[in-house]
């Protein structure tokens, strides 16, 4: 696989340093709100990263953080009176809500700051001991000057950033583009004995000693959004490289903006939408999908249409895979053919040679798309035998659980007791052309949420 690495400017083959191990590290959220979908966009995009390399066949060790103390979780706990670790803890399960809608799989590791608050502070106090941070009134700051490759993440010489710094005469820091390891607290925010006195850490530093701590000195793969590149990934190679003396991260993924409406998502413009308020509306699949049918690095513009065109290929999608179970299950018995086994493989790998190229989801979906098409056609042939309908259905499952689509089917699978019974005594109603009694049973099974319908298949059943 090939992947886009933003250190170098260039596609790179995705190598681990454990053979068939990948270690990654993506940043989580600051939990003091509902996520929006801006926040949506890497969880997706990377729990697919994930999902497919475990179908590569790699072991993948995946940690994501919650930042769970921060300037804005402890103005919005001020504002509504409850204590900071009330409202993380709260966002932290409302977080997890929608993660879950949208069928992200939880990380191996979601370590938290406030669990972790040692790690950070020996960390600072490696950088203070070497010479790479200094104290200032109880504050502790990184100096930039120390390490010399400070901005090639970013792509930014020390020069120009120091040029395009804010200069404030109020500033304890020896240089403006120095940052805050560790911050003194203010009176009545929660802090930590530290040897600068009370405080907490700076954002930088959380992600640089929980990462390391987890994964080992060098990840093989840090991922986020692009609008992390700088300060905060910048900064997170200066202060880890500096502790450590090795290579923080051999490769880093981001991901593209979102705009609404052709404009820059933000709070001012009244075009700020939560992860939640859109799934009330479309349903969580629907978001997941806008979020993996344009390619990860490419920018996604928002809008309804977008999420009319995405629920409609959705559905295309499901119907494909129903009409196909009821294929199977109305099938003559039979092998696959040598010919569908040579188009399964074709499709299969069209799917992986997009994914290898820098996930690119988007051709991905079109292999699916297409393999949905030839399905299609084996379905309506009832003289398909029911192992190459079977053999598609394996694979028409495989490909839609890397992309993580499709899940409702789960859930819909299982279908109440009480619902079955009245379905088999319907059956039992028309096969005796008692149609009025058969009429009743569907008039009840639409009652407990349940369609059914008589296809060339067979009878199907649909979750209202």
């Amino acid at each position: 696989m090939h992947i886009y690495n933003t250190l170098t400017r260039k596609k790179e083959e995705l190598v681990p340093i454990e053979p068939n191990h990948i270690r990654i590290y993506a940043c989580g959220p600051t939990v003091y709100n509902y996520i929006h979908i801006g926040n949506a966009r890497p969880i997706c995009a990377f729990d697919v990263l994930r999902r497919y390399l475990k179908y590569r066949g790699y072991q993948v060790t995946y940690v994501q953080n919650f930042t769970d103390v921060d300037d804005k979780i402890i103005r919005r706990a001020n504002e509504e009176g409850v204590p900071a670790s009330e409202l993380s803890e709260r966002y932290i399960r409302e977080y997890k809500t929608d993660a879950h809608g949208l069928n992200v799989m939880d990380a191996d590791i979601h370590p938290k700051v406030t669990e972790n608050m040692d790690l950070i502070i020996d960390m600072v106090k490696k950088l203070v001991e070497s010479g790479h941070a200094y104290e200032s009134n109880g504050d502790v700051y990184f100096r930039t000057t120390s390490f010399a490759d400070y901005g090639k993440l970013s792509g930014q010489p020390m020069e120009e950033l120091q040029a395009g710094a804010r200069i404030d005469v109020n500033d304890q820091k020896e240089n403006p583009l120095d940052f805050a390891v560790w911050k003194a607290a203010k009176p009545g925010e929660p802090y930590w004995e530290s040897p600068w006195g009370k405080g907490r850490p700076g954002w930088h530093i959380e992600c640089s000693a929980m990462s390391t701590h987890y994964l080992g000195d060098t990840l093989d793969l840090h991922c986020g959004g692009q609008d992390l590149i700088f300060p905060h990934h910048e900064n997170e190679i200066a202060q880890s490289e500096a502790a450590t003396g090795k290579a923080f991260s051999h490769y880093w993924m981001h991901n593209g903006y979102i705009n609404i409406d052709n404009k820059k998502m933000s709070k001012s413009l009244g075009n700020f939408f939560t992860v939640r308020e859109v799934a009330e509306q479309y349903g969580y699949e629907v978001i997941r999908y806008m979020m993996i049918q344009a390619h990860y690095r490419s920018p996604i513009n928002y809008c309804k249409e977008l999420l009319d065109a995405c629920k409609a290929s959705l559905e295309r999608l499901y119907t494909c895979r129903n009409t196909l179970g009821r294929a199977i299950a109305a099938a003559p018995a039979g092998d696959c053919s040598e010919a569908a086994k040579e188009l399964f493989a074709q499709r299969e790998q069209q799917f992986i040679t997009a994914m290898d190229d820098d996930l690119n989801t988007a051709d991905g979906i079109t292999a699916l798309f297409e393999l949905a098409r030839e399905l299609n056609r084996m379905s309506a042939d009832a003289t398909t035998p029911k192992g190459q309908l079977e053999a598609g259905a394996k694979l028409f499952d495989s490909l839609t659980d890397v992309l993580g689509i499709l899940y409702q089917r789960k859930q819909e699978d299982a279908i109440p007791a009480e619902v079955q019974t009245l379905i088999e005594e319907r059956a039992a109603a028309r096969k005796a052309k008692n149609f009025a009694e058969a009429d009743r049973l569907r008039d009840a099974i639409a009652a407990l949420g349940y369609r059914v319908k008589e296809t060339r298949q067979g009878t199907q059943i649909e979750k209202l």
